[in-house]
């Protein structure tokens, strides 16, 4: 019994949310200007490098999930079913949801590579859209069945998973807020 392409979409997938989660995770450290020097590891480390590696890997991973889809036989997914899935086989309004999803991040990404050329004001703000971007992400991960059966096991390992992941962004998202609102 080997692995299905459903199965490695799914997978590919959760790498996704957890490369997401990551970078929101690191960015938020950045914004707490946290120094790994001072706590721990205690060692110099570029964690503003793993947060593009993270961006970079979230995105390859966002547009591999999909693509994988076009190999499965039943249902059949087309081009146009990932590109604009308002119509696609199954599913249409998760995946509609997760294809905002990924134009979010396409988006965030390629702001960020111009980020000097934008200026520092335009760019952040266009770089805060990775939480509007979260949402529809989380969102799509929740109530996709993976299976494509239409019926979402909230106990599976990867819907706790994406479960932990949300949790996690929105505890830490809020003490990030709290603490701009201190500082303003």
């Amino acid at each position: 019994m080997g692995i299905s392409v459903l199965d490695l979409s799914s997978y590919i997938g959760l790498v996704a949310v957890a490369a997401v989660t990551l970078n929101v995770v690191l960015g938020i450290m950045m914004a707490f200007r946290y120094s790994p020097v001072r706590s721990w590891p205690h060692r110099r480390f570029n964690y503003f490098r793993w947060h593009n590696w993270m961006g970079y890997i979230a995105l390859a991973a966002s547009l591999l999930h999909p693509a994988l889809l076009l190999l499965n036989k039943k249902p059949a997914f087309r081009l146009r079913d990932l590109l604009f899935p308002v119509h696609s086989p199954s599913q249409p309004l998760e995946n509609t949801v997760g294809a905002v999803a990924l134009y979010l991040l396409i988006f965030v990404v390629i702001t960020s590579y111009f980020r000097l050329r934008l200026g520092r004001r335009l760019w952040k703000a266009f770089h805060f859209g990775i939480y509007i971007a979260a949402l529809p992400l989380f969102f799509h991960s929740l109530l996709t069945d993976p299976n494509l059966k239409n019926s979402v096991d909230w106990l599976d390992g990867g819907k706790i998973f994406v479960e932990l992941a949300l949790l996690l962004i929105v505890v830490l998202t809020v003490l990030r807020f709290r603490k701009a609102r201190i500082h303003l």
